[in-house]
């Protein structure tokens, strides 16, 4: 079984792969109980949107690590997969903006992918 942070960094690397634009990892343990992180990450399409997050959960069941829930947003504008301890939330531009979830967890630690996530 994978730690918190092993989960997180193998789907930051999952979402990288297939071009995920803007991942960041916030780091919430100290700040809510929902989850020990979230993953941030847009996709330039709807179509975009559903591979990152097909990609990423088949990436997680080929490591052992079972999804336990995911949830779609009004035609893959956002789409949530529940890791447990790890919540990735794909977007499209417009729904990220528009939910701005950095700015909601602002109080959260920003987690430094630059080993991980090839620059734009």
């Amino acid at each position: 079984m994978l730690s918190a942070r092993e989960v997180a960094l193998a789907v930051t690397k999952a979402l990288d792969e297939k071009k995920g634009i803007d991942i960041k990892l916030l780091k919430i343990d100290k700040v809510s109980s929902l989850a020990d992180y979230f993953l941030i990450c847009t996709g330039t399409v709807n179509t975009h949107v559903k591979t990152l997050c097909d990609y990423a959960e088949y990436t997680m069941e080929q490591l052992g690590e079972p999804m336990l829930g995911r949830e779609g947003h009004r035609g893959n504008s956002w789409e949530l997969l529940d890791f447990g301890s790890v919540v990735v939330h794909v977007f499209t531009d417009e729904a990220r903006r528009f939910y701005d979830l950095e700015r909601l967890w602002a109080d959260a630690e920003l987690v430094d992918l630059s080993d991980i996530v090839m620059p734009e």
